[in-house]
C-alpha cells in the first residue's frame, strides 16, 4: 500500500518494487537504505514482506511495524486451522497460498497497524484482539 505521493503512478510503483526485490532478496540483512528510504524487510517462505519510510523513520519503529504485521497474520494462519494436528496450525511463517486465500483477512490487519501512513499499533496481541472484536 502506497500512502503518498513519492511514487504516483503504478508504473514507477512497480519499478521501484524491482528496485527493491532485487537489491534485498539475496542480502541477509532486515534494513536497507534505497533512494532516500529506510526499507526494513524480512522473507517467509515464499514471500518478501517490506515496510518503507522516509529516511527520517526510526527503524526501530518501522522494523516493529513488519513484527507485528507477520505475527498477526502468523496468529490468523494458526487459527484458521480447527484441525490442531494439521501442520498449518503449528506453522508460523506465513506462505503465498494462504495469503491469497485470505486477503481480506491480510487488508484488516494492514488496517489495523497503519492508516494512511500513520503507524497506529505495533502491537500483535492488540491488532489480534482488535480483529476478534470484529
Amino acid at each position: 500500500q502506497y500512502y503518498d505521493g513519492t511514487f504516483p503512478t503504478a508504473k514507477e510503483q512497480a519499478a521501484f518494487e524491482r528496485n527493491i526485490f532485487s537489491k534485498t532478496h539475496r542480502a541477509g540483512g532486515e534494513i536497507a537504505c534505497l533512494e532516500g528510504l529506510t526499507v526494513v524487510y524480512r522473507s517467509s517462505v515464499d514471500l518478501f514482506f517490506y515496510v518503507v519510510g522516509g529516511c527520517q523513520e526510526n527503524e526501530l519503529m518501522l522494523s516493529a511495524v513488519l513484527a507485528c504485521l507477520l505475527d498477526a497474520l502468523g496468529h490468523l494462519l494458526r487459527s484458521g486451522c480447527s484441525d490442531v494436528s494439521h501442520p498449518l496450525a503449528r506453522r508460523k511463517e506465513v506462505e503465498k497460498r494462504w495469503l491469497l486465500d485470505n486477503m481480506e483477512g491480510t487488508f484488516l490487519v494492514v488496517d489495523e497497524i497503519v492508516d494512511r501512513g500513520v503507524i497506529l499499533e505495533s502491537d500483535p496481541q492488540e491488532v489480534i484482539q482488535r480483529l476478534s472484536l470484529r
